[in-house]
């Protein structure tokens, strides 16, 4: 029987001006993404409510995996001027904005009851592979 997970990535950030962002609903609904960047662990997978982004690189990995559950879109990057201060030496890699469309506990990415993503085993064990370091993981009970 399959696992899931309940998975919080690294908040890198947060969402950009140039967000368009419906927020009379819950979770809000977000049809434009700008993610600005205040800093950075390198993780290959962040966060800001309610969206998620992967880089290039693990997206085409998720994509080869036939996973179920997500769709790949495009996203705004910046870095902000903290970014700049904290972080004056790192470049960026391009990301990808990680659409969760599956139910949480049935799909290989969901998002459960309260919003939080949720991840099958076999996504999660892909996602690790690229060493996260602020990838918060409990098991998903439905």
């Amino acid at each position: 029987m399959m696992q899931y997970f309940s998975v919080e990535p690294e908040v890198a950030g947060g969402l950009g001006p140039h967000s368009v962002i419906d927020r009379s609903v819950h979770p809000p609904i977000v049809s434009r993404l700008h993610y600005q960047f205040d800093g950075w662990l390198g993780d290959e997978i962040v966060e800001s409510f309610p969206c998620v982004l992967v880089t290039e690189a693990l997206s085409r990995q998720l994509l080869a995996e036939g996973f179920s559950g997500f769709e790949i879109g495009s996203v705004e990057v910046s870095a902000s001027e903290q970014f700049h201060d904290t972080c004056p030496d790192t470049e960026l890699p391009p990301f990808v904005w990680l659409r969760v469309v599956g139910i949480g506990g049935k799909d290989d990415f969901g998002s459960g009851p309260d919003a939080r993503m949720v991840v099958s085993e076999r996504a999660l064990r892909v996602i690790q592979t690229t060493a996260p370091q602020a990838l918060d993981v409990e098991p998903f009970v439905a």
